[in-house]
């Protein structure tokens, strides 16, 4: 059964899921080396890849793609996701993650949120998790 979001979200969205989808197979999630970057060229520079770590960082940018750079205004790459979060507050952004670790499952979100530049950003963001071989998230794309 198809997730509710593919019926409404960006044809770019739709395939990464469905990359991610056909990846993990029979499993709950596919591995970080299940994702060969190369099949995911056009969608690089909008990627990230969130490291959980296990200290009160949580969460830590591996790494960020130019898209994401440039709409930040900075590149957040090597910093905790709750000091350098990119969305409507900490929590809210802090929430998509955790709903991903706790259901070991996808998480979209497409609400709209004002920058610090005074812009509305209206993107559409999917979570997907990542393992490195079992069956705890271990990474987020």
């Amino acid at each position: 059964m198809q997730p509710e979001f593919l019926r409404r979200c960006h044809d770019s969205i739709r395939a990464v899921y469905d990359y991610w989808n056909a990846k993990r197979g029979d499993r709950t999630m596919p591995t970080r080396s299940d994702i060969d970057p190369l099949d995911l060229r056009p969608y690089l520079p909008a990627l990230m890849i969130v490291d959980l770590v296990p200290d009160s960082r949580r969460y830590v940018y591996r790494l960020v793609g130019t898209k994401e750079v440039e709409a930040r205004g900075e590149d957040p790459t090597g910093h905790a996701v709750g000091d350098r979060f990119f969305g409507r507050t900490k929590e809210k952004v802090l929430f998509n993650y955790d709903f991903v670790v706790r259901n070991h499952g996808p998480r979209f979100d497409d609400s709209d949120f004002l920058t610090a530049g005074g812009r509305v950003s209206d993107s559409e963001e999917l979570f997907l998790p990542l393992s490195s071989g079992g069956a705890e998230v271990t990474q987020i794309l």
